[in-house]
């Protein structure tokens, strides 16, 4: 399962994750966070999923597919993470976490405010987390310039 945004580029979010999946043999299914409308150049609108409706699809696809592990993505909103964290709790789903803050264009693919959500609600649920450099240093509240800042930001997510 992805949780994740929309992309309407086709580059980054459910799309490229279902592109992976199948690239890998896996049978993907989707929970929609948000709906983007952007290309390569960036990201022009963003229209949030309602928190209900983002657990609605994690239920629905629950009834009749046994899911083990979601890959997350752009979560968007405080109340989208809360109803991720409440769902991946509720069916006991392992989180690999993509901690998406900005597009690759530099747009940012989250409430600026609600930035500390991830670390109250998903990052405590994480097996796994793959941020990039910003992330990694959103996270942390560290410059990351070595591979030492790089070994300090990773030991104070964990």
């Amino acid at each position: 399962m992805t949780i994740a945004g929309s992309d309407s580029g086709g580059g980054a979010g459910i799309e490229a994750d279902l592109k992976t999946f199948s690239a890998l043999g896996v049978f993907g299914t989707c929970v929609i966070t948000a709906i983007t409308a952007q290309n390569t150049r960036g990201v022009k609108e963003i229209f949030p999923v309602p928190p209900e409706m983002v657990k609605a699809q994690i239920q629905t696809v629950m009834e009749d597919i046994p899911i083990k592990v979601a890959k997350t993505g752009m979560l968007y909103s405080r109340g989208i993470m809360k109803a991720v964290a409440e769902s991946v709790d509720e069916y006991g789903i392992t989180i690999v976490a993509d901690p998406v803050l900005r597009a690759g264009t530099g747009s940012s693919l989250i409430i600026e405010e609600d930035k500390n959500s991830l670390i109250e609600f998903i990052l405590p649920r994480t097996k796994i987390l793959t941020p990039n450099l910003f992330e990694a240093e959103a996270i942390s509240s560290l410059k990351i310039r070595s591979l030492e800042d790089m070994k300090r930001a990773a030991r104070k997510i964990v």
